[in-house]
């Protein structure tokens, strides 16, 4: 019985990732396969080591969890297990390869869900245990700040190191500072609430469908807010009008993040005023006001933190990256430019962000990383188990504490 168990342990040992790595770089692009249901979307893609995203496959759940007014843990897990399967198969079938054509099987080991975490996880550590491929698993806000890497282009070049990276999403709010692939340090995060969980909530208390976002309560809201109403006496999809509402920005000087309460004001002008009794324009103004002061609290602390790094440290900032769902929205894309132009009149910093479709959660990034990862030999053994709470700056501290040691 002993000799039967160490046989078996002997079979979740990973492959030489070196060994395995230099035969295959001299032969062919590595492909490698990544999963990802952090949260409600479930996803599968299989990106090429030549930056070729063969296939992206997302299916959502909106219409499952609208009625909640978020995500439900428990139905957004059993969700993933109907769907990834399914993602698997369609991500395979876009690409025209299989299983063993891979290279290696990557997934989003963290932070997020557990539960919805558990499911990619499984399904990576069984097809790894099938195939006999190497495993990685990735950290899930490191895989969206490197993806500008994966994405660049002549005309869109990839960043320099180091720059600073705005992780804006439904789960954080960071303001990172980026020296490497694998080395980040937090200059500031939410004491609360992360800002797009406050556009989730503020799209739920206002009642706006999670239609006009195509399933996201986040870019509905946007939606709602900056596009011109019928007989608006103002376009406001110029971003220029001047909102009734003033919302409140905490820690003024103070690398600090803060969003619960912004979502307090908002409850109270609901409580004072109920949503079935404003009109269209009244509720629009409160939606744009509320956008408007979240944006202008990221601004205020890309600047603190710009400041920081490049006055008091010394260290000249080669760009910005800006990734997560809410980088998609289109106004801050144009406030972050104009910012940047105001921080620094005599050098142009370049800004990064990825495509709108690659800034929400896909499995195109998390292959990407495990890509990467494949190349300097960091490969996970099958006992890995998911992680909800996982500090980027720790996002691959279990291989530097092995390196050390050796």
């Amino acid at each position: 019985m002993l000799l039967r168990f160490h046989h078996c342990r002997s079979l979740l040992k990973p492959i030489s990732a070196r060994r395995f790595v230099s035969t295959q770089i001299d032969r062919k692009p590595l492909l490698v396969l990544g999963l990802e249901s952090s949260a409600d979307d479930s996803c599968a893609s299989i990106v090429s080591s030549t930056r070729e995203i063969l296939s992206n496959v997302v299916l959502k759940q909106n219409k499952i969890h609208e009625s909640f007014g978020g995500i439900h843990p428990l139905h957004a897990q059993e969700a993933h297990q109907r769907n990834l399967p399914l993602a698997i198969k369609l991500a395979l079938e876009e690409a025209k390869v299989k299983i063993d054509d891979l290279d290696a099987i990557a997934f989003t080991r963290g932070p997020g869900m557990y539960g919805c975490l558990s499911v990619c996880a499984g399904a990576a550590k069984a097809l790894a245990a099938a195939s006999g491929k190497p495993l990685i698993g990735v950290h899930h806000m490191q895989a969206h700040a490197l993806t500008p890497f994966l994405t660049a282009s002549p005309t869109s070049p990839a960043p320099v190191f180091p720059f600073l990276t705005l992780l804006l999403s439904g789960g954080h709010t960071l303001l990172l500072l980026c020296t490497s692939p694998n080395q980040f340090r937090i200059l500031a995060t939410t004491h609360d609430e992360s800002i797009g969980q406050s556009f989730d909530k503020a799209a739920r208390d206002l009642e706006i469908p999670w239609e006009l976002g195509k399933g996201s309560p986040g870019a509905a809201l946007e939606s709602f807010a900056f596009t011109p109403l019928p007989d608006s006496p103002t376009p406001s999809s110029t971003h220029q009008e001047v909102t009734n509402y003033d919302f409140p920005i905490p820690f003024r000087n103070q690398l600090s993040f803060s969003y619960a309460g912004l979502r307090s004001a908002l409850t109270r002008m609901i409580t004072t005023n109920p949503v079935e009794t404003m009109s269209l324009l009244q509720k629009q103004s409160i939606a744009k006001g509320f956008m408007v002061a979240a944006f202008k609290q990221v601004e205020e602390k890309l600047a603190m933190g710009l400041r920081k790094i490049e006055q008091e440290e010394g260290i000249q900032v080669e760009g910005l990256v800006v990734s997560g769902g809410v980088a998609s929205n289109t106004y801050l894309r144009t406030q972050l430019r104009a910012k940047l132009d105001q921080l620094s009149p005599n050098r142009s910093i370049p800004l990064h962000f990825p495509p709108p479709a690659l800034c929400t959660d896909n499995a195109a990034m998390i292959a990407w990383v495990g890509i990467g990862r494949l190349e300097r030999g960091r490969i996970d053994e099958l006992e890995v188990m998911q992680k909800s709470k996982w500090g980027i700056e720790d996002c691959e501290a279990d291989f530097e504490d092995r390196e050390e040691k050796q």
